[in-house]
C-alpha cells in the first residue's frame, strides 16, 4: 500500500511539473508573440494591419515546421552509441 502511495505520489509531482513547465512556456510564447508582432509593425507602413498579420503567419508557421522536424529528428535517433575502437596495425 505504501509502494502504491509513493507512486501516485511520483506521478502528481510529475503531472505538476509538466503543467509548471507548459505554463512558463506558454507565457514565454506570448511574449515573443508581441514582441514579433511590435517588430514587423515598425517595418510596415501604418495602415497594413492584414500584411503584418500575414506576415507573422507564414513566419511563425515556418519556425513551428522547423523546430517540430528538428525535436522529431532528436527524438527518433537511437539512445545507445555504441563505441568503436580503432586498432593501429
Amino acid at each position: 500500500m505504501k509502494k502504491q502511495a509513493q507512486e501516485v505520489k511520483g506521478q502528481v509531482l510529475q503531472t505538476i511539473a509538466t503543467l509548471l513547465t507548459t505554463a512558463f512556456g506558454l507565457i514565454a510564447a506570448l511574449a515573443w508573440n508581441e514582441a514579433i508582432k511590435a517588430l514587423i509593425a515598425q517595418f510596415l507602413p501604418k495602415g497594413s494591419d492584414l500584411m503584418g498579420l500575414l506576415i507573422y503567419a507564414v513566419l511563425i508557421t515556418i519556425i513551428a515546421v522547423v523546430a517540430t522536424i528538428i525535436i522529431g529528428r532528436a527524438i527518433s535517433q537511437p539512445e545507445e552509441v555504441q563505441l568503436v575502437k580503432i586498432v593501429d596495425e
